[in-house]
Protein backbone atom coordinates (compact mmCIF):
# COMPACT_ATOMS: atom_id res chain seq x y z
CA UNK A 1 0.00 0.00 0.00
CA UNK A 2 3.14 2.52 0.60
CA UNK A 3 4.22 1.93 -2.63
CA UNK A 4 0.62 2.65 -4.49
CA UNK A 5 0.51 5.96 -2.73
CA UNK A 6 3.86 6.60 -3.62
CA UNK A 7 3.44 5.93 -7.41
CA UNK A 8 0.20 7.75 -6.80
CA UNK A 9 1.34 11.11 -5.83
CA UNK A 10 4.07 11.10 -8.87
CA UNK A 11 2.02 10.14 -11.47
CA UNK A 12 -0.98 11.94 -10.40
CA UNK A 13 0.94 15.42 -10.86
CA UNK A 14 1.22 16.75 -7.15
CA UNK A 15 4.88 17.21 -7.86
CA UNK A 16 4.30 19.15 -10.72
CA UNK A 17 1.80 21.21 -9.18
CA UNK A 18 3.84 21.79 -6.21
CA UNK A 19 6.39 23.26 -8.56
CA UNK A 20 4.32 25.38 -10.40
CA UNK A 21 2.62 26.51 -6.92
CA UNK A 22 6.22 27.73 -5.71
CA UNK A 23 7.43 28.94 -9.23
CA UNK A 24 3.82 31.64 -9.37
CA UNK A 25 4.70 32.53 -5.53
CA UNK A 26 8.32 33.43 -6.58
CA UNK A 27 7.01 35.29 -9.15
CA UNK A 28 3.97 37.27 -7.55
CA UNK A 29 6.54 37.83 -4.66
CA UNK A 30 9.30 39.01 -6.97
CA UNK A 31 6.56 41.32 -8.96
CA UNK A 32 5.24 42.84 -5.63
CA UNK A 33 8.84 43.74 -4.79
CA UNK A 34 9.78 45.14 -7.90
CA UNK A 35 6.17 47.46 -7.87
CA UNK A 36 7.15 48.51 -4.30
CA UNK A 37 11.00 49.25 -5.07
CA UNK A 38 10.44 51.44 -8.41
CA UNK A 39 8.00 53.65 -6.78
CA UNK A 40 9.78 57.14 -6.53
CA UNK A 41 9.01 60.34 -5.06
CA UNK A 42 8.97 63.62 -7.38
CA UNK A 43 12.33 64.46 -6.17
CA UNK A 44 13.56 61.56 -7.90
CA UNK A 45 11.53 61.53 -11.03
CA UNK A 46 13.19 65.66 -11.24
CA UNK A 47 16.59 64.30 -10.64
CA UNK A 48 16.38 61.52 -12.99
CA UNK A 49 14.92 63.62 -15.83
CA UNK A 50 17.96 66.59 -14.70
CA UNK A 51 20.24 63.92 -15.33
CA UNK A 52 18.81 62.29 -18.31
CA UNK A 53 18.66 66.17 -20.14
CA UNK A 54 22.47 66.61 -18.91
CA UNK A 55 23.62 63.61 -20.54
CA UNK A 56 21.48 63.19 -23.90
CA UNK A 57 21.04 66.98 -24.58
CA UNK A 58 22.09 69.53 -26.91
CA UNK A 59 23.46 72.73 -25.50
CA UNK A 60 21.85 76.41 -26.16
CA UNK A 61 22.31 79.68 -24.70
CA UNK A 62 19.30 80.82 -22.54
CA UNK A 63 18.12 84.50 -20.88
CA UNK A 64 17.57 84.31 -17.22
CA UNK A 65 14.67 86.95 -16.84
CA UNK A 66 13.79 86.27 -12.41
CA UNK A 67 14.42 84.47 -9.70
CA UNK A 68 12.40 84.26 -7.49
CA UNK A 69 12.89 81.61 -4.40
CA UNK A 70 14.24 78.57 -5.74
CA UNK A 71 12.71 79.09 -9.10
CA UNK A 72 15.12 80.36 -12.29
CA UNK A 73 12.61 81.70 -14.92
CA UNK A 74 14.12 81.91 -18.26
CA UNK A 75 13.42 82.01 -22.23
CA UNK A 76 15.60 80.42 -25.28
CA UNK A 77 15.05 79.52 -28.64
CA UNK A 78 15.48 76.51 -30.49
CA UNK A 79 15.36 76.61 -34.65
CA UNK A 80 13.59 79.68 -34.31
CA UNK A 81 10.79 78.74 -31.64
CA UNK A 82 10.57 80.65 -28.66
CA UNK A 83 10.44 78.78 -25.30
CA UNK A 84 9.43 79.91 -21.85
CA UNK A 85 10.73 77.90 -18.91
CA UNK A 86 11.29 77.70 -14.98
CA UNK A 87 13.31 75.38 -13.04
CA UNK A 88 12.68 74.64 -9.74
CA UNK A 89 16.84 74.45 -7.52
CA UNK A 90 15.57 73.68 -4.56
CA UNK A 91 17.51 70.29 -4.59
CA UNK A 92 20.55 72.09 -5.65
CA UNK A 93 20.60 75.27 -3.11
CA UNK A 94 24.22 74.15 -2.66
CA UNK A 95 25.23 74.98 -6.10
CA UNK A 96 23.94 78.55 -6.57
CA UNK A 97 25.52 81.87 -5.12
CA UNK A 98 24.58 83.37 -2.16
CA UNK A 99 22.77 86.53 -3.55
CA UNK A 100 20.83 84.41 -6.72
CA UNK A 101 19.94 87.89 -8.11
CA UNK A 102 23.30 88.26 -9.87
CA UNK A 103 22.15 85.13 -11.80
CA UNK A 104 19.84 86.63 -13.62
CA UNK A 105 21.52 87.16 -17.15
CA UNK A 106 22.49 85.67 -20.30
CA UNK A 107 23.16 81.65 -19.45
CA UNK A 108 23.44 77.95 -20.89
CA UNK A 109 20.98 75.43 -21.18
CA UNK A 110 20.78 72.09 -22.26
CA UNK A 111 17.77 70.43 -23.90
CA UNK A 112 16.17 67.56 -25.41
CA UNK A 113 16.60 67.33 -29.14
CA UNK A 114 12.97 65.77 -29.37
CA UNK A 115 11.35 68.02 -26.90
CA UNK A 116 12.98 71.10 -26.36
CA UNK A 117 10.85 72.25 -24.25
CA UNK A 118 12.44 69.90 -21.24
CA UNK A 119 15.31 72.01 -20.78
CA UNK A 120 17.77 72.44 -17.81
CA UNK A 121 19.62 75.14 -16.90
CA UNK A 122 22.10 73.28 -13.47
CA UNK A 123 21.76 69.79 -12.31
CA UNK A 124 24.46 67.69 -10.46
CA UNK A 125 26.95 67.51 -12.56
CA UNK A 126 26.69 70.67 -14.85
CA UNK A 127 25.68 73.94 -14.91
CA UNK A 128 25.03 76.81 -17.38
CA UNK A 129 24.69 79.85 -14.57
CA UNK A 130 26.90 82.58 -15.38
CA UNK A 131 26.79 85.28 -12.28
CA UNK A 132 26.97 88.73 -13.62
CA UNK A 133 29.02 89.44 -10.69
CA UNK A 134 32.04 86.96 -11.73
CA UNK A 135 31.58 87.93 -15.23
CA UNK A 136 32.18 91.65 -14.76
CA UNK A 137 35.43 90.49 -12.35
CA UNK A 138 37.06 88.64 -15.06
CA UNK A 139 36.46 90.82 -17.85
CA UNK A 140 38.39 94.16 -15.95
CA UNK A 141 41.60 94.68 -17.11
CA UNK A 142 44.13 94.39 -14.58
CA UNK A 143 46.17 97.17 -13.82
CA UNK A 144 49.52 97.19 -13.61
CA UNK A 145 51.51 98.80 -10.61
CA UNK A 146 54.24 101.17 -12.15
CA UNK A 147 56.11 102.67 -9.29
Amino acid sequence: MCKASATLLWSGGAVELSILSLIALVLMAGGAWLFLSSRQTAQQRERRRRIAVNKNGRMGDAMITDVRDSVLFYSYQVRGVGYAASQDVSDLQHLLPADTSVLIGPAGLKFTPGNPADSILICEHWSGLRPAAVQLEESRPKENSHP
